[in-house]
């Protein structure tokens, strides 16, 4: 009798794990198939075949396509910040760490798919939630990263660490979403590394 209300317990809980995994796969197959078609449109049926799930999971994990997208794009966003931070880590001083972080963010392949989702929040106040908690882990990650670096480097930064990663990133996608919209020019215009303030001065100018 025991061993039966345990197997009855754990039902529930390999559900839960079966449908945990499900979502992951839509959201990876998604992330993957935007990354390897930039711009271009992709369908529920193609994500869904590309996880091994079907069309009507999407709706049911995800209310709609455009909130897995948004969690495709993300998913996206945070893999390029890591690899980010492990060219920001190979930087010999804080000028060249500023430098190359600025122009690996401009490069990532994930930024147009970000642009969308950010977008997305904009039209659609039911996924305004959804980016929002995208963004602050976003920003959490970062904060831990520069955190970790100034440390162990020795270096400072001109304003609170939280402010720091805050800024840029929203200046990051600001930029994509201006270019996005028809401003003229393109990202590669603008001074991200001046959104920076971690130096290696000896004393703060």
């Amino acid at each position: 009798m025991e061993e039966k209300r345990t197997e009855a317990r754990s039902a529930p809980a390999r559900s839960r794990d079966r449908g945990r995994a499900t979502r992951l796969r839509l959201i990876e197959a998604a992330a993957r198939l935007c990354g390897e078609r930039p711009g271009a449109e992709v369908s529920v049926a193609e994500i869904a075949n590309a996880a091994g799930a079907f069309p009507n999971q999407v709706t049911y994990y995800f209310g709609s396509k455009d909130s897995l997208l948004v969690h495709a794009a993300f998913l996206g966003l945070l893999h390029d910040a890591r690899r980010i931070e492990r060219i920001g880590r190979q930087a010999p001083d804080a000028a060249t760490f500023r430098r190359n972080i600025a122009r690996a963010v401009l490069a990532m392949p994930s930024l147009p798919s970000v642009a969308r989702a950010l977008a997305a929040g904009v039209s659609r106040p039911e996924l305004a939630p959804v980016v929002d908690r995208h963004l602050q882990l976003l920003f959490r990650q970062s904060e831990r990263f520069v955190s970790r670096l100034v440390e162990d480097r020795g270096w400072r930064a001109r304003r609170p660490l939280d402010v720091e990663a805050r800024t840029f990133w929203s200046t990051a996608l600001g930029a994509v979403l201006l270019v996005r919209a028809g401003a003229r020019g393109t990202v590669t215009d603008l001074d991200l590394a001046g959104a920076l303030t971690v130096h290696d001065d000896p004393a703060p100018g």
